[in-house]
């Protein structure tokens, strides 16, 4: 069971590594969005503030189609969904950072004990990178490209690059610790 936990470890860290480079490098961190200029974020940004600081920190769906004028707003267009936080903070939050890490280093664990429980019945290799890349795929497929699929609205390049980031990471933690942390079986 050490040998999980260190390959959790180092799973964790090389997930991590690969999240920075899809979202920590300024040439690939740009590609999955619209990036407006300065004038029109602030005019945005002093919109926000102006109509959604009193209701505070939350997602907004806008425009809200329960209602008659609602439903006419949303056919108009345009649409948004807005994370939005009443407060400012650093773009690179160090304590976030610290958190993913943690985060990944979590999910390797559960990965590794998944795999630690089929070591006995799924001995080679390639089988068991098999498993890492399809729970992968599955796992990304449930969790972040049915928000575009059941969310019509979304645009879809934005979810296909956090898709292709968190496949990317999942398959290269998962692939080393398979290939050196999980017991022979």
């Amino acid at each position: 069971m050490i040998r999980i936990l260190i390959g959790s470890l180092v799973g964790g860290l090389a997930q991590f590594f690969v999240g920075f480079i899809f979202w920590g490098l300024p040439f690939l961190s740009r590609i999955p969005f619209t990036i407006a200029p300065d004038p029109q974020n602030a005019a945005v940004q002093t919109a926000l503030a102006q109509n959604l600081t009193a209701t505070g920190t939350g997602t907004y769906y806008v425009p809200w189609p329960d209602s008659a004028a609602g439903t006419v707003l949303h056919g108009r267009g345009p649409v948004a969904l807005i994370f939005f936080n009443t407060h400012g903070f650093a773009p690179m939050d160090p304590s976030s950072l610290v958190v993913g890490l943690i985060l990944s280093v979590a999910t390797m664990l559960l990965l590794g004990l998944a795999l630690h429980a089929i070591a006995a019945r799924v001995l080679d290799f390639p089988s068991r990178a098999r498993i890492v890349v399809l729970t992968g795929i599955a796992t990304v497929l449930y969790f972040t490209i049915a928000a575009p699929v059941y969310n019509f609205y979304m645009p879809w390049g934005y979810w296909i690059y956090l898709a292709l980031s968190q496949l990317v990471g999942w398959v290269v933690g998962g692939l080393i610790l398979a290939r050196w942390f999980v017991p022979r079986g």
